[in-house]
């Protein structure tokens, strides 16, 4: 646990934050995971939801049945407990298609780092993946692990209009897009994957803590392709 975390903020009448950190780092992610399933398995009395982010947990709670204090020393007392043996959560195979129009910006991510199209492809393959939160829009599973040889700032404007399935990058961080949206991360390939899976049960094809691994597939083995 960094020092001086976690912290505890309160959020309107019927919200927590709890803050583990205040980096993206699986270290930090994986005690996020851990309050999160813990809360599932345990719910104290008024827990409604929790959402997770990178660095911190928002507890949301029905302020008519509990409050922040009381919240405060439930979420507490989990943590107290001895944490179970760290899990690598279940890991999904993507296949990605990085030519032609799947790619618009593959070409100016080779120029901008210094390397070959063909060597970006191959670095994003050998990253490690894994599943921090969602957020944005529905689906967007926000996945940390870009290699340091092809990290970029985000463009200056957003681009509008790109094709669900679209696979971006910016910094560390990774998405394969599920709806037609503007962007201003760097477009490298396209995704046939469907990650918004229509099951009330479980609407998103990953889970916070998931890994995920990329494989390269053509354009002839990704079939047809709206956008």
């Amino acid at each position: 646990m960094q020092p001086g975390f976690p912290r505890f903020r309160a959020i309107a009448e019927r919200g927590l934050l709890v803050e583990f950190g205040e980096a993206i780092s699986e270290e930090i992610n994986a005690q996020v995971t851990r309050l999160d399933r813990a809360l599932a398995a345990s719910p104290p009395a008024g827990f409604c939801e929790a959402v997770p982010a990178y660095a911190s947990l928002l507890i949301c709670f029905d302020p008519l049945l509990t409050d922040h204090e009381t919240m405060r020393a439930a979420a507490s007392g989990l943590l107290s407990h001895p944490a179970p043996p760290p899990g690598s959560g279940q890991i999904h195979d993507i296949a990605v298609c990085y030519e032609g129009a799947f790619a618009p910006d593959l070409a100016e991510v080779a120029q901008l780092t210094g390397l070959g199209p063909e060597a970006v492809i191959a670095s994003h393959l050998a990253g490690s993946y894994r599943v921090f939160m969602y957020g944005f829009a529905p689906g967007y599973a926000y996945l940390a692990g870009v290699p340091e040889a092809i990290r970029l700032p985000r463009k200056p404007a957003a681009i509008r209009d790109i094709p669900a399935g679209s696979l971006l990058i910016a910094g560390q961080q990774c998405i394969v897009s599920t709806l037609k949206m503007p962007t201003g991360w760097w477009v490298i390939g396209r995704s046939p994957t469907r990650i918004l899976t229509g099951r009330p049960d479980r609407p998103f094809l990953f889970e916070p803590g998931d890994q995920l691994r990329f494989h390269r597939i053509s354009r002839a083995e990704f079939g047809p392709a709206d956008g």
